[in-house]
């Protein structure tokens, strides 16, 4: 039995008196009924009123009264009883549990939600904020229908304004992550949020106003989602330490399917009951709630918190990587690194698939399936449950796997392989399925094994070149954005001259050539130091 504190209260007249009753000393020859080993005794005096207070309320008064003093001692033992009273010339010894107090509660005990560590708190309100990132992506997908019949748009026009949103979202890949970088990732993301929302809830009008100012409103859109991703990574790099890193960016990225699911789930609903514009103001309007609670609760970085616990400071700080500066960026150096082109080359495949999906869903259910609006959404929903269920799944085997022995290269090269051709093998069956039930869980295997990526191609930026991670997210994800741009608005083509079958084979083709690239020269080892 270690005993961890040792606190005396004397009485409460000690601090005021000029002469005190000291408790007697406490002699070798004493008969104490637990042996104490190997002890190390804090001693603190408590002020009059915290020692009149925790008198007045102690059962054991007493002795306090007597003038003799009391003392506590703490133990940390998992076999130690409750209490254990020990006899003694100084009145009651008691030893208990680390934590509790001799009346059973904590003594200094914070609130729970005080103790919650504040690097998860940032790690939530960025979850939620990917949450609302991709619900107000995904309600044009929902909504684009009721709207092309409204105002008489053919495919090549649909696809023209899905894809607007993506001239926005390239420009701010890389302009995204330095500026976070400059100015600290809270007031980026603050400006995202804030920036997309107001879009959002600008579309209706712009709509109704004409088609090049609808494409305008969406691409601003994009420019404040392109913020979020290099916002979310230069704040968790500072606020979340290593050994948790994974695990974060894990939840993190949830957000996006989540947010998704909750669009699709919510957007036919709100446009049976109100119209198609009210998806728009409603989902705009919770960017204002978000906004509120981010800048009372967030700081750019652990030593910017005031309110940030001491312990917790240390543990992020200690845990964490090198925080020095890039000062000057290689480029020469990592654009000729083959496995750096392989995360551009394999993030552009990746994301021609995964964006067609994304934008043209509810299209395929509702055209191909003839499922009505509102099935449409709901079923929708379902691949990107799996996405979010699949991406922890991923993640947790892959590090099994690293912690087991196998190489991270072998890791990541499984995984991604995985993430290829799980959606290639279940995008070529869609064209022998006939029932819509089957079609749909096509869809949803699809979109499950897609998610394995986020342990393969989406966390290889940090293995390769750590100090620059930031700057080949941003060059793989321009890649990706680029897919997207051109992926949506050539899949509105394909569908006005050809078929469907013809769309997922261009994506059957393009996950077979990253297959290819990303086993031939990608890594799991560090190139750029």
């Amino acid at each position: 039995m270690n005993a961890r504190a040792l606190l005396i209260s004397f009485p409460s007249d000690f601090h005021s008196s000029l002469k005190h009753t000291f408790p007697p000393d406490i002699s070798l020859s004493r008969r104490i009924s637990c042996s104490v080993a190997e002890s190390r005794f804090r001693l603190r005096f408590l002020s009059p009123e915290s020692a009149r207070t925790r008198h007045a309320s102690s059962p054991f008064s007493n002795s306090v009264r007597r003038g003799i003093g009391r003392v506590w001692a703490k133990v940390k033992s998992d076999s130690a009883p409750r209490t254990a009273k020990l006899e003694d010339a100084l009145g009651e010894v008691v030893y208990e549990r680390e934590g509790e107090d001799v009346d059973g509660e904590s003594e200094g005990r914070v609130p729970w939600w005080e103790e919650f560590p504040k690097r998860w708190v940032i790690v939530v309100l960025c979850f939620s904020a990917f949450l609302l990132c991709n619900m107000d992506r995904v309600n044009m997908s929902i909504a684009i229908l009721p709207m092309s019949q409204e105002f008489n748009w053919n495919p090549a026009t649909v696809g023209l304004i899905q894809s607007s949103f993506f001239w926005g979202y390239l420009l701010t890949q890389i302009a995204g992550g330095i500026w976070a970088d400059t100015v600290g990732g809270k007031k980026v993301l603050a400006f995202g949020v804030v920036w997309w929302s107001v879009a959002t809830a600008l579309t209706p009008v712009a709509a109704k106003v004409g088609l090049p100012f609808l494409l305008v409103v969406r691409a601003l859109m994009g420019i404040g989602e392109g913020v979020a991703m290099p916002a979310m990574n230069n704040l968790l790099s500072k606020w979340v330490p290593v050994a948790e890193r994974s695990r974060s960016l894990a939840l993190v990225y949830s957000g996006m399917y989540l947010g998704s699911v909750t669009g699709l789930a919510f957007s036919p609903f709100l446009i049976h009951e109100f119209g198609w514009p009210s998806v728009f103001y409603s989902f705009g309007s919770l960017g204002t709630v978000w906004v509120a609670l981010w800048l009372s609760k967030a700081h750019s970085s652990p030593l910017e918190d005031p309110q940030l616990r001491p312990e917790e400071k240390k543990l992020i700080l200690r845990n964490s990587i090198s925080k020095e500066p890039v000062k000057s960026i290689p480029w020469r150096l990592i654009l000729s690194k083959s496995p750096v082109w392989a995360l551009i080359v394999c993030h552009f495949c990746h994301n021609w698939g995964t964006f067609i999906l994304l934008t043209w869903m509810p299209t395929y259910y509702n055209q191909v399936l003839k499922f009505n609006l509102t099935d449409s959404g709901l079923l929708c929903v379902l691949p990107w449950l799996t996405m979010a269920f699949s991406a922890n799944l991923g993640g947790w085997i892959a590090d099994t796997l690293v912690s087991r022995g196998l190489s991270v290269t072998i890791v990541r090269k499984i995984m991604q392989s995985i993430g290829f051709l799980g959606p290639a093998f279940f995008l070529t069956q869609l064209s022998h399925v006939h029932s819509p039930a089957m079609a749909v869980l096509c869809m949803a295997c699809s979109q499950g094994t897609d998610a394995f990526s986020q342990s393969g191609l989406y966390s290889n930026h940090q293995d390769i070149a750590p100090r620059y991670s930031g700057v080949l997210l941003g060059l793989s994800n321009t890649a990706g954005v680029l897919a997207g741009v051109f992926g949506t608005a050539a899949t509105g083509y394909i569908l006005q001259h050809g078929s469907w079958d013809d769309v997922f084979k261009v994506s059957v083709g393009l996950y077979l050539v990253g297959t290819v690239v990303w086993n031939l020269f990608s890594t799991g080892e560090k190139i750029i130091d």
